[in-house]
């Protein structure tokens, strides 16, 4: 076997090193290579290109997935890049190797090419630098004939007359494995799917497994000679050899079964094989001067050879399917045009639309739209009546953003589909004009539920129109956007519900502004009908103006303002916007504050300072938004800040808490509601409104409370009605510690939102230690049994109900015993009392009402009662609706007097704790009681704060009461 070995060894260098004359001449020359010369005509099809590119014979050439450069190899011992559209050299030589360079392949990505030489070497060069990735590989110990990269350009084997394959890690230069067969390895092919490899030896093609450690499948002795090439189809079903024996021919990648008859004409060895992206033709080249095409299906030669002065022993097919190129004996680079190749052979047959057709899905893939339409043209013009060109022209034309002309190619398509016979093209048919349909329908749906939280009117910021809904759906209807969505590039799948949902959302969005008014704001009337950007642009509509262009420029369709996109005329629209606007600020892409009176260029502080800081509507103006930018009086960015959103700016943030008192976790993630009432009503108490209701109107949205909008009512009643709905919504009576003047609405409610300035007061809490030592003292001192019966009464006494103007509020009441007048005191404005009540410790209280003095010598017929409002809190139960809250709460503090608490093992605890907290100071209320029964609160000008005496007799003396208050 040996000795048939070496004989076969013989024969092959004996081919491969005869010289020729041309080649004498050629090895005679050491200058560098000429320019580029175009071929003369000749009765045969000409390239399109011939330059001469080494000094000795290009024995390796590889595409770039570009399309547009290739890597070269030579005898010369280098290695080039060429680009073939500009004819030029562009990178290179690439000088490593001490003997000829054999083999040349290409990475994936286009970063690194790799070569192998007569020196045993395989080097890895980066694109970019020109340089060595790392040294030279060297484990063979012979000639490396064949080297490629795996579909993940991870991998790289590598193929040698030692009769190995080498697979090396192509990252960390580490030998993966060694395969040996039997003969020197010619050629070497992963497979697409990167599980195989297929390498090429003496008569035989052997396949190998390399999905977990590489395991030869089978071995396929199916050549008279040495097998040159071996490449895979696209689908990694077959694997086709060239070989010596002047055949090429296909087999079964799963069982090496041959796949109909072999492809024969050369005349001379084939020393290289190419094949299409498509897989529907291959490129050989030959000994016999010759490059020859066949398809892949009938396995007939395409067309006539392609002829060289040489060998011709390379050869490669761009991955657009547009060029192939040879390299021959000469040194020499021949590029030919598959296109005018294909055409001369076939004409105008329908081998030739196969070709474009595919061709034009690779542009598409590359997104090259403009060369993708003119192959779906041509695809058209070879067959005017298949639907095929239009279902690409539609594609392309779709690509290139051009709807209005992608939906008549669409139409056309469907004709097309409308005049074919047979089963499968009206099912055809069907699939696209049902897809059509259900879109259709996906995006008339998807309308009305994104414009469920939109504006009644915006302006919509291309053409300056105020436009009802209506006018926004037709806008729409009209739009590049909605054509976009309809042009259906993405029927061949599922139709995918979220990207109709998002590009309807993004149509539609639109921008917020808010703003402090100005005298003269443009109104509806002022507007409608006509085009914003041509109104005189002075004083506030130069303001509307800009805000639309920033909308604009921006990308959004639309945009709003509350001076005019609102009828103040109409009652009914003006309540729904008032109840709607915390929504539609919400659910805006973007609100813009303007600040009128920060000058360009002003310091951190300006916003505090600004009057937009102090006015009633702006609160929810930028609590709802989840995005803001702040603009100062030339529209100029506040403080330069330009991220997307001054929500996100730490500084901003800042400024704004220290100037509202709104902490910054709700200015930035800030939930409607009545939760928290007393803070949020804190919130709005130092702002002031144009229409004196409205400080009221401008909270419905921010504690998520629908309520008619009644405007002439007044301050009083428009927060009555408000901290009325608040209390019965929710059980809150933080609404209910305020001090100041009482409403006329209800006593038990503040005349004014500015009775909410003053802070909460907070009562003292007590350590987890005290708790448990003023608990193991009340064990030898209370009753367990009257505890019990407290806990138990207090735990299911009624919420308080708030309806037509009247409270029932739970409380524990403490009968007032004395009443007199203090000497200090304003005189007749304000009053101090000294004033006693059962089981509580003595206290002040100072008012503006004029009390009845009493004691227990001069009583007098009218009661009057300090109470104690209950707050289900002080049973230590968890609110679970706290526990979900991102952010702490009352329901969730770590407070004695506020928090739950855990299971406690000593019977009682929970009762005795009770009793503890009932000790402790609390935030009273005054009542006198009316002629019918009722009470009404007497108002203080401070905190009126109580405590009882005695802690040891809570749980027997407690007055539970619902009081109904006026």
């Amino acid at each position: 076997m040996s000795r048939l070995l070496d004989v076969a060894k013989k024969a092959y260098f004996t081919v491969r090193r005869r010289v020729t004359p041309a080649e004498r001449t050629l090895s005679a020359q050491t200058t560098q290579p000429t320019q580029t010369t175009l071929p003369a005509q000749t009765t045969q099809l000409p390239p399109t290109l011939t330059t001469r590119v080494h000094t000795k014979k290009v024995s390796a050439i590889a595409f770039f997935k570009d399309a547009r450069r290739v890597v070269t190899g030579s005898w010369d011992c280098t290695v080039q890049i060429w680009d073939v559209e500009k004819r030029a050299l562009v990178g290179g030589p690439f000088e490593g190797h001490n003997d000829y360079v054999d083999s040349v392949a290409v990475s994936p990505d286009d970063r690194r090419i790799a070569s192998g030489g007569g020196d045993g070497a395989i080097i890895i060069w980066d694109v970019e630098s020109k340089e060595m990735v790392f040294k030279p590989l060297v484990k063979h110990t012979g000639r490396v004939l064949s080297v490629c990269f795996s579909p993940d350009g991870k991998r790289l084997p590598s193929g040698s007359w030692d009769e190995t394959v080498i697979i090396w890690d192509a990252e960390t230069r580490a030998v993966l494995s060694t395969l040996r067969g039997w003969g020197a390895v010619f050629s070497v092919a992963f497979s697409p799917d990167g599980q195989k490899l297929a390498h090429g030896s003496l008569r035989s093609i052997w396949v190998w497994s390399l999905i977990d450690n590489a395991e030869l499948l089978f071995d396929i002795d199916g050549h008279d000679d040495w097998v040159s090439s071996v490449v895979w189809s696209p689908d990694s079903q077959q694997v086709v050899s060239a070989s010596h024996d002047k055949t090429i021919k296909f087999w079964d990648s799963s069982n090496g079964t041959q796949i109909g008859r072999p492809c024969t004409g050369h005349t001379d060895c084939i020393e290289s094989l190419a094949i299409s992206s498509d897989g529907s033709f291959i490129a050989t080249a030959s000994l016999d001067h010759t490059v020859q095409l066949w398809s892949t299906k009938s396995h007939q030669q395409i067309g006539q050879p392609l002829e060289h002065t040489a060998w011709v022993l390379c050869v490669a097919i761009s991955p657009s399917e547009e060029s192939l190129v040879s390299g021959d004996f000469g040194g020499n680079l021949q590029l030919w045009s598959v296109e005018n190749t294909l055409s001369t052979a076939f004409g105008m047959n329908s081998s030739y639309v196969v070709y474009f057709a595919h061709r034009c899905k690779v542009k598409l893939g590359r997104n090259l739209y403009a060369e993708a339409l003119s192959d779906a043209d041509k695809v058209i013009e070879l067959n005017l009546v298949s639907y095929l060109g239009y279902e690409l022209k539609h594609a392309a034309l779709h690509g290139a953003l051009r709807y209005d002309d992608a939906f008549e190619a669409f139409k056309t398509m469907l004709s097309k589909l409308d005049n074919a016979s047979g089963a499968d093209m009206q099912k055809l048919r069907q699939k696209y004009v049902s897809a059509s349909e259900v879109l259709e329908t996906a995006v008339r749906r998807a309308i009305p539920v994104q414009l469920e939280n939109t504006p009644l009117r915006l302006i919509n910021t291309s053409i300056g129109r105020l436009c009802n809904r209506d006018a926004q759906i037709n806008a729409f209807i009209e739009s590049t956007e909605y054509k976009e969505l309809l042009s259906p590039s993405i029927m061949h799948g599922p139709l995918q519900m979220e990207p109709v949902k998002e590009a309807v959302a993004k149509y539609f969005s639109w921008v917020m502004l808010s703003h402090r008014w100005e005298i003269k704001e443009p109104r509806l009337h002022d507007i409608q009908g006509r085009d914003i950007y041509d109104l005189d642009p002075v004083g506030t509509v130069q303001k509307l103006q800009k805000f639309c262009k920033i909308a604009r420029d921006a990308g959004h369709h639309w945009a709003w303002s509350d001076t005019c996109c609102i009828d103040q005329d109409n009652n009914v629209e003006l309540q729904q916007s008032v109840i709607s606007m915390f929504i539609w600020y919400h659910y805006s892409a973007l609100t813009i504050v303007y600040l009128s009176d920060v000058p360009p260029s002003s310091k951190l502080g300006a916003l505090a300072n600004s009057i937009w800081n102090t006015r009633g509507w702006t609160v929810q103006e930028f609590l709802a938004p989840k995005i803001v930018l702040f603009y100062q009086s030339d529209w100029t960015l506040y403080l330069d800040h330009c991220s997307r959103n001054h929500k996100q700016s730490v500084n901003i943030m800042r400024e704004l808490e220290h100037s509202t008192g709104i902490n910054e976790w709700a200015l930035v993630n800030f939930r409607p509601g009545t939760r928290d009432a007393r803070e949020k009503l804190q919130w709005a108490s130092n702002r002031d409104t144009t229409r004196e209701e409205d400080i009221a109107y401008s909270l419905f949205g921010i504690f998520d409370v629908n309520l008619p909008v009644i405007y002439g009512e007044k301050r009083q009643k428009a927060l009555g009605r408000l901290l009325q709905e608040i209390i019965a919504h929710s059980g809150d009576i933080t609404a209910l510690d305020w001090v100041g003047q009482s409403s006329h609405f209800n006593s038990c409610l503040p005349a004014d939102i500015s009775s909410y300035k003053a802070p909460s007061y907070t009562l003292p809490s007590l350590s987890e230690d005290e708790m448990q030592n003023l608990v193991s003292t009340l064990r030898n001192t209370v009753a367990v049994e009257l505890a019990s019966n407290l806990y138990t009464l207090l735990e299911n006494i009624s919420v308080p109900r708030f309806a037509n103007a009247r409270l029932q509020l739970p409380c524990i009441a403490f009968p007032l015993t004395q009443v007199r007048r203090s000497t200090g005191g304003d005189g007749d404005k304000c009053f101090t009392y000294e004033v006693k009540a059962d089981r509580l410790q003595d206290l002040l209280v100072t008012t503006e009402d004029k009390l009845v003095q009493f004691s227990p010598v001069w009583r007098t017929r009218q009661t009057f009662l300090l109470v104690r409002p209950w707050n289900r809190y002080d049973l230590g139960l968890i609110n679970f609706a706290d526990e979900i809250e991102d952010r702490p709460g009352p329901g969730s503090s770590s407070d004695d007097t506020l928090g739950g608490y855990p299971e406690h093992s000593e019977p009682a605890t929970r009762e005795l704790r009770l009793i503890v907290r009932l000790g402790q100071p609390f935030g009273a209320l005054l009542l006198a009681q009316q002629w019918g029964g009722e009470y009404k609160r007497i108002a203080s000008d401070n905190n009126i704060i109580a405590q009882v005496r005695d802690m040891t007799s809570v749980g027997g003396m407690m007055d539970v009461r619902m009081l109904e208050i006026l």
